[in-house]
């Protein structure tokens, strides 16, 4: 493997601008990395004609003096973005040879920037797991090895495929989304940055939609200050899309001082559930007392509803799905079944959904047209809403009580083996996300960030939750605890 693929954001950026290095050799590095690591089945649909184009053109934006921080960075592309004229399936077999005519607002942001595009990854379908193991694609995986075990561990979900390209330097950024820990449990499990953005932040314009009230896009970058200048060129506000908010995108990355002096970092209580592994309590405490030694007061708090937050979750998000999925029915575009003689249009919809649709789509559906029905509608949904105006309401009283960012883990253990939780009970998946999914709940900032190993040698992260629209501050205290962590560990090389 090329040592260009290696290189951060921030790295690549400088050695283009002095014309050390070319888009199109760093280009070339990744699309040779990228077919070196089929293994891994993080890339679904390969764009190399695209990716050596927007490069040329990279080159000659890079010559004439005048081009922004991404321009000639290659990235991949989260498969629920629409791309133009390139296959977007959310990795689902109902939106089969779904080429959209338009591009999400935000990958044609990161185009417009310079950013060149290596194609499309694999995820969850329709972004609803927590292990990349729901794909139409199959399994992506996860470039970390535990120990001496040659086990295949899950790279994490939605956004899998995107944290293991990352992880393995095929792209040196990708795009990602996060509806309830889709962008920040996979960077824990392969030890990267992952940057879920207050809600509204970043336009939802064109990507594929799972509960509408929750999704956000977000950077997911080998280091905070990559994270600082894809969010840079990813954010700002779209008129089509009416949850986009018309705040001014300021500049992150100047923001990076790494000086939380006088600030004030809670840690929930409530964050330490019974069974929590003692690895990642002590990763924690350790966080915390870097945090500490950094210049910043640390206070316990308390956000008492949190425990009614996955309940919440799993009302709220699969009501939103049932809702969003309906369009999929075998008309428009997509997979349409064979229908039998004297089927009718009951048929086609059900015929097409039951082939186009997997298992855990299906499950999530079901659940979600269930709350929504007559009859149950005010028992869950509507008890759900309140739950989650609840848990909003705990943060704002915590930042108004001066708390400025708030630590708890990521996850609640490192990477576990695919085909571990997805063969039981589908609740033991679900609780990966007891960690995450409250940010999105409160429409709140959080990122992900690699801060040791645990026994196996497997990356765990820490989670830091942010004021909304307060990014800056955010991932200046995630690049403070980034320094003082240190960690500087790769996966092995076997695929």
């Amino acid at each position: 493997m090329s040592e260009l693929t290696k290189l951060t954001i921030a790295e690549a950026r400088d050695l283009l601008r002095a014309g050390d290095v070319t888009a199109v050799a760093l280009t070339e590095a990744c699309l040779s990395a990228i077919d070196a690591a089929d293994a891994l089945n993080a890339f679904v649909h390969k764009t190399p004609e695209i990716a050596l184009d927007r490069a040329r053109a990279a080159d000659a934006r890079l010559a004439q003096g005048d081009a922004p921080a991404m321009c000639g960075i290659p990235v991949g592309i989260k498969d629920l973005f629409c791309t133009e004229h390139v296959p977007t399936q959310a990795a689902s077999r109902i939106l089969e040879g779904f080429r959209p005519e338009y591009e999400s607002t935000v990958s044609a942001q990161l185009r417009d920037a310079g950013a060149v595009m290596l194609g499309k990854l694999n995820m969850d379908e329709f972004a609803m797991g927590s292990s990349n193991e729901t794909s139409v694609y199959g399994n992506a995986v996860n470039p970390w090895r535990a120990g001496n075990d040659g086990a295949a561990l899950t790279p994490g979900g939605s956004s899998g495929g995107s944290a293991a390209a990352v992880a393995a330097d095929l792209c040196l950024a990708a795009t990602g989304t996060d509806t309830g820990g889709s962008i920040r449990q996979p960077a824990a499990f392969t030890g990267i940055v992952g940057l879920k953005p207050t809600y509204g932040r970043c336009s939802r314009w064109g990507i594929v939609a799972f509960a509408s009230s929750l999704d956000q896009a977000g950077p997911m970058t080998k280091t905070v200050r990559d994270a600082a200048i894809m969010m840079q060129a990813m954010a700002g506000h779209d008129p089509r899309d009416s949850t986009s908010a018309d705040i001014a995108v300021p500049d992150f990355e100047a923001m990076l001082t790494g000086d939380i002096k006088g600030k004030t970092i809670g840690i929930p209580r409530e964050y330490r559930m019974d069974g929590m592994p003692a690895e990642i309590e002590a990763l924690w405490q350790q966080g915390a007392e870097m945090l500490r030694e950094a210049g910043a007061k640390i206070v316990d708090i308390s956000l008492p509803h949190t425990k009614y937050a996955l309940p919440a979750y799993y009302v709220i998000a699969p009501a939103e799905a049932s809702s969003n999925l309906a369009r999929y029915d075998g008309v428009r575009y997509g997979r349409r079944a064979k229908l039998a003689q004297g089927d009718g249009v009951t048929e086609m919809y059900s015929k097409t959904r039951a082939e186009g649709f997997g298992h855990e789509v299906q499950r999530r559906v079901m659940i979600g047209t269930y709350v929504l029905s007559a009859g149950f509608y005010d028992a869950y949904y509507n008890r759900a809403r309140k739950v989650r105006t609840l848990i909003k309401r705990d943060f704002e009283t915590v930042f108004d009580e001066g708390i400025d960012a708030i630590l708890t883990p990521a996850t609640p253990s490192a990477a576990f083996p695919l085909g571990q939780m997805s063969d039981a009970d589908p609740v033991s998946m679900y609780l990966n996300d007891v960690f995450t999914v409250t940010v999105n709940l409160a429409g709140l900032p959080g990122i992900a960030v690699p801060a040791g190993l645990d026994a196996q040698g497997l990356p765990l992260g820490l989670q830091l939750i942010g004021r909304p629209w307060a990014e800056g501050d955010l991932l200046n205290a995630a690049y403070a605890l980034e320094q003082a962590a240190g960690f500087v560990s790769k996966p092995a090389r076997w695929w």
